[in-house]
């Protein structure tokens, strides 16, 4: 039999051995992290209460019988916003809160100014991807994605369309057989890149 000892580790472990002691506390430190973040709600984000708000206000939504392009005109904004507020991934400001009040009077005060106060976590559950609706768009843009670029690129120059400085808008159209179409309107501030020149950079750097 060959002698234990002899034996060379395979060359991951080898790796692994060579790491510095502080240098795999750290690695050990961040992989915990990770998968204390992705199983637990963010300290500063109480994702059930605000589920259980959302329920609240879209039963009181479904109550009162009105679209969100309907609330959406009430209360002046895009329909893809308006329907961002009730479900918890925008933040509701004080003057379109006092409209919220006047259309949907049946809201609870204290989910109205929860819809205030609490700074949306804006992400999502990868799971979403698997609902065909939702999917189906986020192929669309993957797929026509490097002919995006291309004319963004051609029409504004080297840069990228904001997506916080924009408006979402989703409607139907007829189509020439009769047909329901989806029309999703983008429109974003178009940010270029810069420059990144050192007598504009305001940061000190560290070397000097």
């Amino acid at each position: 039999l060959e002698d234990p000892s002899s034996v060379e580790p395979p060359s991951h472990l080898q790796y692994i051995s060579s790491i510095p002691p502080l240098a795999m506390w750290c690695v050990s430190f961040f992989i915990l992290l990770g998968n204390f973040v992705g199983c637990h709600a963010f300290s500063s984000h109480n994702a059930a209460l605000i589920a259980s708000r959302v329920e609240r206000v879209l039963a009181v939504k479904a109550e009162s019988g009105l679209t969100y392009d309907e609330l959406a005109s009430k209360l002046g904004v895009a329909n893809a916003y308006c329907a961002q507020l009730f479900l918890g991934q925008a933040k509701l400001t004080p003057g379109t809160a006092e409209k919220l009040k006047q259309v949907l009077p049946a809201l609870e005060e204290s989910d109205v100014q929860s819809m205030q106060e609490c700074f949306p976590m804006r992400s999502f559950d990868d799971k979403i991807l698997k609902e065909p609706n939702v999917y189906r768009t986020y192929e669309a843009i993957t797929h026509y994605g490097e002919a995006i670029k291309a004319l963004i690129n051609e029409q504004c120059g080297d840069g990228i369309m904001s997506a916080i400085d924009f408006y979402l808008d989703v409607g139907t159209t007829t189509g020439k057989a009769g047909e329901n179409r989806v029309v999703i309107t983008f429109n974003g501030k178009f940010l270029p890149f810069i420059e990144q020149k050192a007598e504009d950079n305001s940061a000190g750097s560290p070397r000097s």
